[in-house]
């Protein structure tokens, strides 16, 4: 066979060269140990969680000075392309803080090494395409759907792996003349890749993550270009990922299987391999058994659930470090105020099991993260979310800025600050007692208490009550109050002497607590009440007494 012959006669418009190529997308100039990394993901439909947590990876390996991170946008699918899919991809990872050095953006393309759309690509991916056939790598398969479905059941019917190759390769060695011959009476074809592998050989691969591999060599001749003259995505990736000079491809282990065609791919085109990094699946537990995380059955793995709850981008992005890298967890436990861009990742540091997600354990990061925000720092992320979200909310803590920023400071800082708000969907409901507009009240009175007692406790105290008291004076009248009414001025008091007590200091405490917040459990009460001050005060206690 001439190939010579056979690429122009397949590809005969296209007249650039490989070498052309190298000369318009040079190696890149950077410093030593820099990388190039990128993500790229197609527009066909919502961002999921899967997709942050691989961009993760991406954007933590190229933080090194210098390094390169892009975004490439696989569009060749049209059929399955969503409108604004690619500005919907940009504006999902943004809100999480993912930037990118390169690549796509909502208006074009910022980077020297574009078009960063493949469908813009289309000639560079045939230039590729060309150059395999004049290798004698690929060739054209003229097979229709019924041929394929007739294989796939004679292969069933066998036993046999499934797949276009040896003995099914009906077209691998068509000869050129009836090649020509299909061409010229316009039959539909694609373009095949021609596999020297032989599945019962073993490459050795390295991956950071899975350390060593033994992986058997691919021996399917798969479909580089499409009949319309659209590539796969184990074609253009390959020409892609040479051309952008990308250095490390994350990707999920589902991708595995595909591993030696696309090494293969590269050595037919004598192009250096990027470096395979290969992340666990994100799974979940469902009735005891691990999963795969859903986009489809599971709320939780659309992006814009985390959006919706008021969870901080940051505590996301947070507790996804701490499924990618063992250490991170103990880091931050030690660095507590540290910024999480002074952690050092490593791919050594992930699993090779299923990732598990967990919402409990990502509540507790943060509550933990919120926890230490300060309350200006907190006060603004509830704004911005309450904006898109609860107006209500939005209105009325914008209206008093100062009233909000108290309450949210009230139990901040310390060793041991208040862990109050999980996501900002709960704000509304947690500061709801400060304002008149939404105060609800919600629990009894302690059970121990008699209505009597409540009574008399709620009217001393309204006697007595003075907004101007410091914290000191404020709870030695709840004391007195107390001692009055037969309670025991000490919880350990009443504890050793039950008997002789109606109840202690803390239960007197409940009943002040109850009426005016409506709650028996509530923030630091001295200084709730001086944020209500003395008129809501009083009017509360005043709608408990007869």
């Amino acid at each position: 066979m001439d190939y010579d012959k056979l690429a122009e006669l397949l590809f005969g418009e296209i007249t650039t060269t490989i070498a052309d190529l190298e000369e318009q997308y040079p190696k890149r100039e950077l410093p030593e140990n820099a990388v190039v990394t990128r993500f790229a993901p197609s527009p066909t439909g919502f961002m999921h969680l899967g997709n942050l947590y691989g961009a993760l990876v991406d954007e933590r390996l190229a933080r090194k000075n210098g390094s390169v991170f892009y975004l490439r946008i696989e569009d060749t699918d049209l059929k399955r392309s969503v409108e604004n899919g690619v500005s919907d991809i940009i504006d999902a990872l943004k809100s999480f803080g993912i930037n990118f050095t390169e690549g796509a953006t909502a208006t074009g393309d910022i980077g020297a090494y574009g078009p960063y759309r493949q469908r813009q690509r289309i000639n560079i991916y045939k230039t590729f395409a060309k150059k395999m056939v004049q290798l004698g790598r690929a060739y054209p398969c003229f097979c229709t759907e019924q041929d394929l479905a007739e294989m796939r059941s004679f292969q069933e019917k066998n036993k046999q792996n499934f797949g276009y190759y040896g003995s099914f390769a009906k077209h691998r060695d068509m000869p050129y003349d009836e090649i020509e011959k299909e061409i010229k009476n316009n039959v539909p074809y694609v373009l095949r890749f021609k596999s020297f592998g032989d599945p019962l050989k073993h490459t050795v691969i390295n991956d950071p993550v899975r350390g060593k591999m033994e992986i058997p060599e691919n021996d399917q001749d798969h479909v580089l270009l499409k009949s319309d003259g659209v590539p796969t995505y184990h074609f253009a990736h390959v020409c892609d990922d040479y051309l952008m000079r990308t250095t490390h491809v994350v990707r999920g282990e589902e991708w595995l299987s595909t591993l030696p065609l696309h090494i293969e791919l590269f050595d037919a085109l004598s192009l250096p391999r990027p470096l395979y990094i290969h992340t666990s699946q994100l799974m979940k537990l469902d009735e005891g058994a691990k999963r795969k995380l859903s986009k489809r059955k599971d709320k939780e793995a659309a992006l814009s659930f985390y959006h919706k709850m008021g969870y901080p981008s940051n505590c996301v992005i947070e507790y996804l470090m701490t499924i990618l890298n063992s250490n991170f967890e103990q880091w931050r436990s030690q660095n507590l105020l540290a910024d999480i861009n002074d952690f050092e990742f490593s791919p050594k540091k992930m699993g090779i099991s299923g990732a598990l997600f967990d919402l409990d354990k990502l509540n507790d990061v943060s509550k933990n993260y919120i926890s230490r925000l300060s309350a200006s720092e907190v006060l603004t992320l509830i704004l911005e979310w309450a904006k898109s979200y609860d107006i209500e909310l939005y209105n009325l803590l914008n209206n008093d800025t100062k009233k909000a920023e108290a309450i949210l400071a009230i139990g901040r800082g310390g060793n041991k600050p208040r862990k109050d708000i999980t996501y900002f969907e709960e704000v509304k409901n947690y500061l709801s007692f400060f304002y008149d507009e939404l105060f609800k009240a919600s629990d009894e009175f302690p059970e121990n208490i008699s209505k009597e007692d409540i009574e008399n406790i709620l009217k001393q105290y309204i006697l007595i009550y003075d907004i101007n008291d410091d914290q000191t004076a404020w709870f030695d009248k709840i004391t007195k109050i107390a001692v009055d009414n037969g309670f025991a001025a000490k919880t350990k008091e009443y504890k050793q002497n039950p008997d002789a007590f109606k109840g202690h200091v803390g239960d007197v405490s409940s009943v002040i607590r109850v009426s005016v917040t409506g709650r028996q459990n509530s923030p630091d009460m001295f200084a709730v009440m001086q944020i209500l001050g003395y008129d809501t005060v009083i009017s509360r206690m005043k709608g408990y007494i007869k």
